[in-house]
């Protein structure tokens, strides 16, 4: 599975997080992506934390795998250099705003009159029509407009999610389409054009809200829900040690077992009184910061009661479950150590390999690469 895009090339214009995870992705399984920078970079080469050559390690993490060049779509060579590139490609991705492609000289029949078997995948904010089309965005603004926010945060006021939500849902539909138009192509021999919006992509997400909004006539209300913090048996706690711990004992025989395990078989009953259960979140509250993380770890540890503490994220890396299942490994980029985050999945047995640190190369050297 890991090599199964083997010889597919990849043109990455993208920036930021949404497309630059899509090309990761594609080329964890074996495609060959160069990503094609305008001078000064992706602005995400200047996130924080930065390594000591002034490039910030998460772009470096997000462009592993690939290569990089520099061109200047705003010039002859530089359009000539891009042209060259387009027609020997399989998968064109970028990020720019409607129109903006036409107006650098390559509009959607231009580069189909270079390429017909190119799929190009035009992954913007809000897509190609409609009136947010040319409007500015980020994650936060795209979760608030298609409801990824609504429901989910204090009672006071929605909490912006982290990590950004529809900056990876949007990479993940990307790669979902592309690969359907890979196989397509092998039917029909035709390129396609993709048009994925970031905004849209948290829609799908909002299935099971939509159900539950639709069915009570109303809005679900902020932590007054069954699973957005309305229930005592799916919730988070915080300990007598002020770590944080969660139950998620959805199940009526995973609640049965966990009230049991704490002493408190009258609590069985409860397990689905109206929401706010705020009386019954209350006594776990109470019983919860009654004693310490490691000692609810040692009570719980063999209950079959859907109970997993929080993990730090300094930790991660040392969590035994993911020590054994191996996708987070040590890795160097430019002589700095880090931990690498591989493509969560495996194939026949085997995980995907080691990725090769992210490298700039000049656009030469790119075109000699996918010359036929």
């Amino acid at each position: 599975m890991f090599s199964a895009l083997s010889g597919i090339k990849v043109l990455d214009l993208s920036q930021y997080v949404p497309g630059p995870y899509a090309t990761l992705m594609l080329a964890d399984c074996g495609a060959d992506v160069l990503k094609v920078e305008p001078p000064g970079g992706d602005p995400m080469r200047g996130f924080a934390p930065l390594d000591k050559d002034g490039v910030s390690r998460i772009y470096k993490a997000f462009n592993r795998n690939k290569k990089t060049i520099t061109l200047n779509l705003k010039t002859d060579r530089g359009k000539a250099a891009f042209e060259g590139l387009l027609e020997r490609a399989d998968i064109l991705l970028e990020s720019f705003r409607p129109e903006v492609m036409a107006r650098l000289g390559f509009s959607r029949a231009r580069i189909a009159e270079l390429n017909p078997r190119l799929l190009h995948c035009a992954l913007t904010g809000y897509g190609q029509e409609g009136p947010l089309k040319d409007a500015s965005g980020h994650d936060v603004n795209y979760m608030a407009l298609m409801g990824g926010l609504a429901a989910s945060g204090t009672g006071q006021r929605p909490v912006p999610a982290f990590p950004l939500v529809a900056d990876h849902a949007s990479a993940m539909h990307t790669v979902i389409a592309l690969l359907a138009a890979l196989l397509d192509r092998a039917k029909t021999g035709k390129g396609t054009f993709l048009d994925v919006s970031i905004a849209e992509s948290v829609l799908p997400w909002q299935r099971m809200a939509l159900a539950i909004t639709e069915d009570a006539g109303e809005d679900i209300a902020r932590t007054a829900h069954l699973l957005n913090g309305g229930a005592a048996c799916y919730q988070v706690y915080e300990t007598k040690d002020h770590a944080f711990v969660t139950l998620g004992a959805l199940e009526e025989k995973f609640w049965k077992n966990f009230c049991e395990a704490v002493g408190r078989p009258d609590w069985t009953a409860r397990q689905f009184e109206p929401t706010p259960q705020r009386a019954l979140i209350g006594a776990l509250q109470e019983t919860f910061a009654s004693a310490t993380l490691a000692e609810w770890e040692e009570r719980l540890r063999s209950v079959d009661c859907c109970f997993q503490t929080v993990t730090p994220l300094s930790a991660l890396a040392d969590h035994p479950q993911l020590r054994a299942r191996g996708f987070l490994q040590a890795a160097r980029q430019d002589g700095m150590a880090f931990t690498e985050i591989l493509f969560p999945a495996r194939a026949n047995d085997a995980g995907p390999d080691a990725r090769r640190e992210w490298r700039e190369v000049d656009v030469e050297a790119a075109l000699d690469a996918w010359r036929p």
